[in-house]
């Protein structure tokens, strides 16, 4: 009897054996990587079920701290810090008092690009040193490449103090929800 198989007989059965093995082998690597692959792809998707809103009203000061016409920075915690955050669960914010009554809160980040504006008394501007945005003292631009005004916070008088719901940039996509 002769075979076109120039492999002795007994040898059929072992590689057949082997092959089947690195077959399962391949499809369990391939369903690892893919379940490796797809965690960050399901946390994605299930972030947005689970966060909540962590906006805070936050205490600037008491209001006699801050002068009718003057705009000065305030140092706070963001609520939306971890402990592991260090320093950079820290923020800053403008607070210009306009009148007795009335206060405007701005973030530091300029609309561009959300690098720190500074205040630049002397002239009455907010400058950003990253790509020449200008922003007038209420907060509105005024020349560059932002596509509109410092972002406002929202803020309250209470008890005698002022109060900012901070936590997250209110961009005209997503104004914070006062709670």
């Amino acid at each position: 009897m002769t075979s076109s198989d120039p492999r002795p007989s007994n040898t059929k059965g072992t590689n057949s054996g082997r092959r089947t093995a690195l077959v399962w082998l391949s499809v369990i690597a391939g369903g690892l990587a893919t379940a490796v692959a797809g965690v960050p792809i399901v946390g994605y998707l299930v972030a947005p079920l689970r966060r909540s809103n962590r906006d805070e009203w936050m205490d600037l000061g008491p209001v006699e701290k801050f002068i009718v016409g003057k705009t000065q920075i305030v140092d706070l915690l963001s609520p939306l810090r971890e402990p592991w955050d260090g320093d950079t669960g820290r923020l800053a914010a403008y607070v210009r008092r306009a009148t007795s009554e009335d206060f405007q809160v701005f973030a530091i980040n300029c609309t561009h690009l959300g690098c720190p504006v500074s205040w630049f008394p002397d002239s009455g501007l907010f400058l950003c040193p990253c790509h020449g945005g200008v922003y007038y003292a209420d907060g509105a631009r005024a020349s560059g490449p932002p596509p509109r005004g410092l972002y406002k916070y929202s803020n309250r008088i209470r008890n005698g103090r002022l109060e900012a719901l901070v936590g997250h940039l209110p961009t005209l996509h997503d104004t914070p929800k006062e709670g």
